[in-house]
């Protein structure tokens, strides 16, 4: 004990020549330097912050030091009086913001706001017959597939992501009971109307023009924006064949066609990705005699998302993840759309 006292009091006499260093000074904090420890590892091993308190233990023990300030193994050193520093302040990250569209259901109607990157960019979206017409029919075991039931709930997947970034969304075809949906197979009805309220006649003729009519009054509404046109159809073929999602535009289209073009160029990679080895047969082709591809004023892309009567098609529709991974491809070559139309 005696030798103790004896060596607190001469370290103290030395602390007392520099005040500073006195104040520092922690009560009687003496620790002996181990074999392996630099000032780092004894003022952990002491619990003190390295970044806070290096500087307070130099000022102490400057004279214990080697000239590279480590220590030596085995001496005493003074330990720093302990600085609290204040604790930061826990930031808030804000929940992501949200819109509520209710045409999407309950589930899925609270839309987040991921980013602007498609703001200024208007979307028509049409999915195929409805109303009356259930369009392209498949049975699948014991029950039927109808094309309008298919269509628009990707439409829906695909409407829902492309506002999430700031693009303006149209939906021409709209059934406000059938939200999106995760079910495999989707009932059929007869509830569909336009986004202006009107009933959906039988005639196809009269079915067309009605949808046709509705986006270009909107078109010239929307008049000197950047605008597009997507409609969304399911195939009917033999039983057999089996085909690949495939796009058509109007011939004098640059537009349309460079839309068709880079979502194509996605399907192609995604196929790459998910299936290597499996040849993609998608194809992009003009085909201005369809209707609407012909009498609509904004650039257009008409999608074929399948054969609704060949069963590994049948899978690309009734299993809920592939139809949002078909809205999802659809958006990503949407988006590369319009990133190019700005450079």
């Amino acid at each position: 004990m005696r030798l103790r006292a004896f060596i607190i009091l001469s370290l103290c006499a030395i602390l007392l020549a520099n005040r500073d260093a006195f104040c520092q000074y922690d009560g009687d904090n003496i620790v002996v330097a181990q074999e392996w420890e630099g000032i780092y590892e004894i003022l952990q091993r002491n619990d003190l912050v390295p970044e806070v308190h290096k500087k307070p233990f130099v000022d102490l023990n400057k004279e214990k030091l080697k000239s590279d300030t480590s220590l030596i193994a085995g001496n005493t050193y003074l330990l720093p009086k302990r600085i609290h520093t204040p604790k930061p302040e826990r930031k808030v990250v804000p929940k992501p913001k949200s819109n509520l569209y209710p045409i999407f259901g309950k589930e899925y109607e609270k839309v987040p706001v991921i980013d602007n990157s498609l703001e200024g960019a208007i979307y028509y979206l049409v999915s195929g017959h409805g109303g009356p017409d259930p369009g392209a029919l498949g049975k699948y075991g014991r029950s039927t597939l109808s094309e309008d039931e298919y269509a628009y709930d990707v439409t829906l997947r695909l409407a829902r992501n492309l506002i999430s970034h700031g693009a303006t969304v149209y939906l021409i075809i709209q059934d406000k009971n059938d939200g999106i949906r995760d079910d495999a197979i989707l009932q059929m009805d007869k509830q569909e109307i336009t986004m202006a309220g009107e009933k959906i006649p039988l005639n196809q003729k009269a079915r067309l023009k009605q949808r046709t009519d509705e986006v270009n009054k909107l078109y010239h509404r929307n008049k000197g924006s950047f605008q597009r046109l997507l409609a969304i159809h399911i195939d009917s073929r033999s039983k057999g064949q089996n085909i690949d999602v495939f796009f058509y535009h109007h011939h004098n289209s640059r537009g349309g066609k460079n839309l068709a073009k880079e979502i194509h160029k996605v399907f192609k990679a995604k196929y790459d990705q998910h299936q290597p080895g499996r040849n993609y047969h998608g194809t992009v082709s003009a085909r201005s005699s369809l209707y609407m591809v012909k009498n609509t004023l904004p650039p257009i892309v008409y999608i074929e998302l399948g054969n609704i009567k060949n069963y590994r098609d049948q899978l690309r529709f009734v299993i809920s993840d592939n139809r949002q991974a078909l809205a999802n491809w659809i958006e990503l070559g949407i988006m590369n759309d319009y990133k190019n139309s700005k450079k």
